[in-house]
């Protein structure tokens, strides 16, 4: 009768040894699931942030281009002003 204690007992140690072991798999796939989850995040954030500075980098790209632009047709007007005033001259 002890000895069929003893055997309940290591038995009754052993499965709740493998409950242990199962929550603790539970949780490491858990912990792992929200781990991957935090890493694509971050690579996504990297990614958007990455992205954002070649479109800034392109913006003022298209600003110098502008004021490029912009200081021509500024000299152009000015050219027409003075050719406008000869004309009002002649």
């Amino acid at each position: 009768s002890g000895a069929r204690r003893g055997k309940m007992a290591a038995g009754g140690a052993a499965d709740a040894q493998a409950r242990f072991g199962h929550s603790v798999k539970g949780l490491l796939t858990e912990k792992v699931t929200s781990c991957g989850t935090d890493v694509i995040a971050l690579t996504k954030q990297v990614l958007k942030g990455s992205r954002s500075a070649e479109l800034l980098g392109q913006a003022a790209r298209n600003m110098v281009m502008q004021e490029d632009a912009i200081l021509h047709s500024e000299d152009s007007l000015r050219k027409m002003a003075i050719i406008t005033t000869h004309l009002q001259y002649q």
